[in-house]
């Protein structure tokens, strides 16, 4: 089921470029998660072909595919690009109070190598325990878009 749209990407000036979006118990969509941080950093500037805008799908992907997988219920994502372009700010909330589970590299265990990756792409990764689950905030630094 396609993620459904709290707020629309919006700018203003000196404003973040924002995007939400929220699924129910019914699931969500990994692939509309990526193709909305790919936008939104398109909207910044930033190339979808280039390292930022992949590095950002990569743990878009990876943080929403664990919400999804590992956490009952309704879940969220927050994305917002600074206004100088220079930071994505990723969040993810779910409903299961377990934090991600960093887990050993082991080059023959299929699967559970997402955190380790996530934890290498961002420079701050930081999970906050909610009332009712938790939150997982990713920050990725971001050079300065080339504009033609």
């Amino acid at each position: 089921m396609p993620l459904k749209n709290r707020a629309a990407v919006e700018q203003q000036a000196a404003s973040p470029l924002c995007y939400s979006a929220a699924w129910s118990t019914a699931g969500g969509s990994t692939a509309d998660a990526r193709t909305a941080v790919r936008t939104l950093l398109a909207l910044a500037g930033h190339d979808p072909g280039q390292r930022p805008s992949q590095d950002a799908q990569i743990v878009v992907s990876e943080l929403v595919t664990n919400a999804l997988r590992h956490a009952p219920g309704p879940g969220s994502l927050a994305l917002e690009v600074t206004p100088d372009a220079a930071l994505l700010r990723i969040t993810v909330r779910d409903a299961s109070p377990r934090p991600p589970e960093l887990r050993e590299p082991d080059a023959r265990r299929v699967g559970g190598h997402g955190m380790q990756l996530v934890s290498r792409l961002c420079d701050q990764l930081h999970t906050i325990a909610l009332a009712t689950g938790k939150q997982i905030v990713a920050s990725l630094r971001l050079p300065q878009p080339v504009t033609p």
